[in-house]
């Protein structure tokens, strides 16, 4: 596997002959995406943070790819949930017919942009970071390790027919979640420990008012239809089952998933043995 290039298609099992003996990381994190939902990984980092753990290399799908950045950007949890207060999904999308999508999300990736300043490219990041994506053009699924950060963490985000596919370097992609929704994968050969943390359970629907409805239920059922075998690679799996109804562009609810993130990850976390902290709770 070669971790230059920007990025790679990849078969379902890593190959990890290249790798060595010992992986090269002790502990690596997970994020699943999930929308809005993505918050309650801001409060597992807190709770990780809390245990007297520190990840040594992140993978993030759709919104775990925008929490997996900024965090190896060095915005600390809490700082992320503030910078989204307030907001809502027209802050950060606008209306664009044609061209494979409904909107475009130009504005969130000059939001993200503006908040971790001058970091531009993966490479730059102060924790290695693996953004998972599907290559719709090979049908595939595929990460980059390296390149600029807005296309390819953009592109992680790009729910078919609500986002346009993203093209870079000739190839097209879409959110990641369309065949991984969940990044443990990309990342469990190279980490001694791995922490989990899905945060896309699967609610029954209440509507079907609209062709973003149909798209969403498409997505969370291919969604919760591929991620269970990567839970199962993960050595502690957090899930947040309480988060099933939440609506994946409702900004509005932050500090209620904030705290499902924190309060599984803490449960998980001491259940494992795993939780150190100097209080000795």
């Amino acid at each position: 596997m070669d971790h230059g290039s920007s990025h790679i298609i990849c078969r379902n099992v890593p190959a990890t002959d290249t790798l060595p003996d010992t992986p090269p990381y002790s502990l690596g994190v997970a994020l699943s995406g999930g929308g809005a939902r993505g918050f309650a990984h801001c409060g597992a980092l807190m709770a990780i943070e809390e245990a007297g753990l520190r990840p040594d290399v992140l993978a993030g799908v759709s919104a775990g790819s925008v929490i997996a950045v900024l965090y190896a950007a060095g915005i600390k949890p809490l700082e992320m949930a503030q910078l989204f207060a307030g907001s809502n999904i027209r802050d950060f999308a606008e209306l664009s017919f044609g061209n494979g999508g409904l909107l475009r999300i130009d504005r969130f990736k000059k939001f993200i942009q503006k908040s971790i300043g001058d970091i531009t490219h993966l490479e730059q990041l102060k924790i290695p970071t693996y953004i998972g994506v599907t290559d719709l053009d090979h049908g595939t699924a595929t990460y980059f390790d390296s390149g600029e950060i807005g296309p390819r963490m953009v592109a992680s985000c790009s729910i078919p027919i609500v986002f346009r596919p993203v093209e870079i370097d000739g190839t097209h992609y879409v959110d990641g979640g369309v065949l991984r929704n969940h990044p443990a994968w990309i990342i469990r050969p190279m980490c001694r420990r791995l922490i989990g943390v899905n945060v896309s359970p699967l609610a029954t629907p209440q509507r079907y008012n609209s062709l973003i409805d149909v798209a969403m239920r498409t997505y969370n059922l291919m969604a919760k239809a591929n991620q269970k075998e990567d839970m199962d690679l993960c050595d502690v799996s957090v899930v947040t089952p309480e988060l099933a109804h939440y609506a994946v562009f409702n900004l509005k609810n932050i500090k209620t998933v904030f705290i499902s993130g924190y309060m599984h990850t803490r449960k998980a976390l001491k259940d494992a043995g795993m939780w150190k902290t100097a209080r000795n709770e």
